[in-house]
């Protein structure tokens, strides 16, 4: 366990992005806690409203985000300052990712619908990052060889048909997929081979004519969120807390 230590975190200097990923995981857990303990009136917390002015945790994560991040650039990878740094960004990434929706929309939807996207975003970036420590480099750099390393002509290549892959994804309507592929090529691949979504920009400007195509779309995009959206919003609700229930409108009286 030792050595593997010092040889996959220690000496390739993975120490301040481990201790980031731990500080920014355990911050958006407890934050998401504090905030479903204030939403249900339980516990000492509360929303801090200087002269009724709701402060969101977002503005103390930007300030922590920019002290640690510089920090971070200016400590290099080792030390115990590097850590130190590492942490403080991680608590204010963490802060600030779990409002990402808030500052997406630019409105208060912490408990809404369209707050689930901060969720999604946490996830995600913490999967990315944990790709990150196990050892995939971008755009699938691991995988080239010695000799096509020492070719720049063979590199470069590598990078743009990746890339290519990862621009398709997205143009499909595939944003995780496209993420993941950035560093996973595979994935960016499938994503690229696959059918789009049928309200992608690759569906209405390839399957416009091709009624057979974008009805396959229609039918697997379907099926996709029908097999997904359950269990998905379940692992949401379970992590973030379930959004607030819009209530019905009234109904005419005839």
């Amino acid at each position: 366990m030792g050595h593997w230590w010092h040889e996959n975190i220690a000496e390739p200097g993975k120490v301040p992005l481990l201790l980031a990923l731990a500080a920014f995981v355990l911050t958006f857990a407890i934050t998401r806690t504090i905030t479903r303990m204030i939403r249900a009136g339980k516990g000492p917390f509360r929303n801090i409203t200087p002269g009724g002015m709701h402060i969101h945790h977002v503005v103390p994560g930007v300030v922590l985000s920019v002290v640690g991040g510089f920090g971070a650039v200016a400590s290099g990878r080792h030390g115990v300052a590097a850590g130190i740094f590492a942490v403080i960004f991680g608590v204010g990434a963490g802060l600030v990712l779990d409002e990402f929706a808030l500052i997406l929309h630019l409105d208060d939807v912490y408990w809404t619908e369209e707050g689930r996207q901060s969720v999604e975003v946490v996830v995600l970036t913490a999967s990315l990052v944990l790709l990150v420590l196990a050892g995939f480099s971008p755009l699938g750099v691991d995988d080239v060889s010695d000799e096509e390393q020492q070719g720049r002509l063979g590199l470069i290549a590598t990078y743009v048909v990746n890339f290519c892959f990862v621009l398709i994804s997205l143009f499909k309507g595939k944003l995780r997929m496209a993420v993941l592929g950035t560093l996973v090529p595979f994935v960016a691949l499938v994503g690229a081979i696959r059918l789009a979504r049928p309200t992608s920009p690759w569906a209405r400007r390839f399957y416009r004519h091709r009624h057979r195509a974008r009805s396959r779309a229609m039918l697997r995009a379907y099926h996709h969120d029908v097999r997904w959206a359950g269990p998905r919003r379940k692992f949401q609700d379970l992590i973030g807390g379930a959004p607030d229930r819009v209530p019905l409108p009234p109904a005419r009286k005839s």
